[in-house]
């Protein structure tokens, strides 16, 4: 008789919980890394809590689940937007009554991938590369002869097939047979999955370890545009092995959470300054904090404008974070870090964007320097059209306060 499997179940950022498990299932749990692990009271117990990760995963034997603390439903408003820029609709998803993100995220997938299906399968044009007996499309004259040595048969061609083998299906079909795969799903889900991959009929599988196929919006493809994002989403956190030597598998789905508030925090905020004129660079790498250049600078979001003398030169810097570091110092580390910032581009003011109950709004100046750090929160319990509209709001902000900020130097 095998013993049943144990199971921690965590809420993001509440207190750590003590469970019952062995050394080796701790020891294996802490060498992940998708949670904090202490030793607990006595021998077999453990302080287990969230390490900035959300969703479900097997890992070393050991079913974790970590509920995230923004409501399921935005939270995969924020997981797809931050994909799929202005194409993501959050009334096409729906979580349905799961309160965890895999179950929801598996089943607001299977509905989207049922309704993209209900017209048929889309087809499309496949470039095929192969060897063949009679001539189709173009002979590949570099292969024919690096693999023929002059014969004529067989011959390399290549050619497009119209078929329903293409990007679209086998992200579909690579989507449903990785959560079928997967613990913890409701029955009618798995319904709906199995009633999908019969559909798929036809569609090769993806090569294990091979990039995903990409795959692009377009009118043709419209019904897929959900059920593509989805899939994306799961075939994202799929299964992976440490990359430090530790003989330790992890299969589920988890995410980020900074990374989905940042990755939101980025394109959202870069979409709202369009109409202000400039650009918008995410992940900008093009500055160092030292003259020799050895420590490179990233920040979030640096937006570009053009200078009185017709030169682009940064106008602002936005750095997101998803929580404030813990301990006595509070965010501080996070002010020193946009000072640097603002020292080496030039600014005046630079900008902290919080998810609201890290952090409370605030303006801090820099003594002898002259320069402001704005700390900003956005809710993201709002629903979509809202928070959309809060994070415009505070492209409207910052973009007028700088501006401000700058002419009343230069008087």
């Amino acid at each position: 008789m095998t013993s049943p499997v144990p199971v921690v179940a965590l809420v993001e950022g509440a207190p750590p919980r003590e469970f019952a498990l062995t050394a080796e299932q701790a020891a294996t749990l802490a060498a992940a890394k998708a949670v904090q692990v202490a030793p607990g009271p006595r021998a077999g117990l453990w302080w287990i809590r969230d390490n900035g990760y959300v969703g479900a995963a097997a890992i070393g034997g050991v079913q974790v689940s970590i509920r995230p603390k923004t409501p399921i439903d935005r939270l995969l408003f924020l997981l797809g937007y931050s994909r799929s820029l202005r194409g993501w609709r959050q009334e096409e998803v729906h979580a349905g009554e799961h309160r965890d993100l895999l179950p929801a995220l598996a089943h607001a997938f299977a509905r989207g991938a049922r309704r993209a299906l209900d017209r048929g399968m889309l087809q499309g044009y496949r470039e095929i590369e192969e060897s063949a007996q009679v001539v189709r499309g173009r002979i590949r004259e570099a292969e024919q002869i690096r693999r023929r040595y002059g014969l004529p048969l067989p011959m390399e061609v290549r050619y497009d097939e119209f078929t329903v083998d293409i990007a679209e299906n086998r992200l579909l079909l690579a989507a449903t047979t990785r959560l079928l795969c997967l613990p913890g799903l409701a029955e009618p889900t798995r319904k709906t999955l199995r009633h999908v991959l019969a559909r798929l009929a036809g569609v090769s599988p993806l090569v294990r370890g091979a990039p995903l196929p990409t795959w692009h919006a377009n009118r043709l493809n419209i019904r897929y545009h959900t059920a593509l994002r989805l899939a994306e989403l799961v075939l994202r956190g799929r299964s992976y092995e440490l990359d430090d030597g530790t003989a330790v598998r992890v299969d589920g789905l988890l995410f980020e959470m900074w990374r989905v508030f940042e990755d939101f925090v980025t394109v959202a905020l870069s979409e709202a300054f369009q109409p202000y004129g400039g650009r918008s660079s995410p992940q900008d790498r093009l500055h160092h904090l030292d003259e020799d250049r050895r420590v490179a600078l990233r920040p979030d979001l640096v937006r570009y404008a053009v200078g009185p003398g017709g030169i682009e030169q940064p106008a602002a810097v936005v750095d997101a974070k998803y929580k404030i570091s813990a301990g006595p110092d509070g965010h501080n580390g996070d002010l020193y870090q946009m000072l640097a910032y603002c020292t080496v581009l030039g600014l005046s003011c630079g900008h902290l964007v919080y998810a609201k109950g890290d952090a409370e709004p605030y303006r801090h100046v820099v003594r002898r320097a002259g320069i402001e750090i704005s700390r900003h929160a956005l809710d993201l319990t709002l629903p979509p059209t809202e928070l959309l509209a809060a994070v415009a709001e505070l492209a409207a902000n910052i973009t007028r306060h700088d501006a401000e900020l700058v002419a009343a130097r230069s008087r």
